[in-house]
């Protein structure tokens, strides 16, 4: 099992932010377009315990299809998509946001593991984990370029206090 996480402070209100983030049609504008990466489906416009989304996107040269299901959904503090049709054997992306000041803290916790064995955990090492920091980095940018770039000074304020309360 392999974990990805980032965070991110976007200074903006929370209710903003999460309202961006629970549009599934949204993914699309935050996933890179070397991917071609495109919703083909929701079954709901605004995503909730229970949502499926279908997906088409390229990893290389090969088309694949992938398919989620939001299992975990909290308005306002965190959702979790996880993949019930797609490449990996499996795939639980946690996305958590809290209030902060100056903005909101933006959680990405991904679990995921490749099929294959051995031979998965090789093309990991060669490609997949690179891949995936390329597409967060992505993402980050993105963001920072729709809702502006928090102040650092508020970022480190944060980063104290996550270490103090460990």
């Amino acid at each position: 099992m392999h974990l990805l996480e980032r965070r991110q402070f976007v200074p903006a209100d929370l209710e903003t932010v999460f309202r961006f983030f629970e549009d599934p049609l949204n993914l699309e504008t935050i996933t890179p377009p070397w991917m071609n990466f495109e919703v083909k489906s929701s079954t709901d416009d605004v995503v909730q315990k229970g949502t499926e989304i279908g997906y088409r996107l390229r990893w290389l040269v090969f088309p694949m299809a992938w398919k989620s299901r939001i299992s975990e959904y909290e308005s306002g503090v965190l959702f979790a998509d996880e993949m019930i049709r797609g490449p990996y054997k499996r795939w639980y992306h946690r996305h958590l946001f809290r209030s902060v000041q100056g903005g909101v803290e933006v959680r990405d916790v991904v679990e995921y593991e490749l099929p294959c064995g051995p031979l998965g955990q090789l093309v990991h090492r060669c490609v997949v984990r690179s891949q995936l920091e390329a597409i967060f980095d992505y993402r980050r940018d993105t963001i920072e370029r729709m809702f502006g770039v928090a102040d650092q000074n508020v970022m480190d304020k944060c980063d104290d206090r996550l270490k103090s309360a460990t």
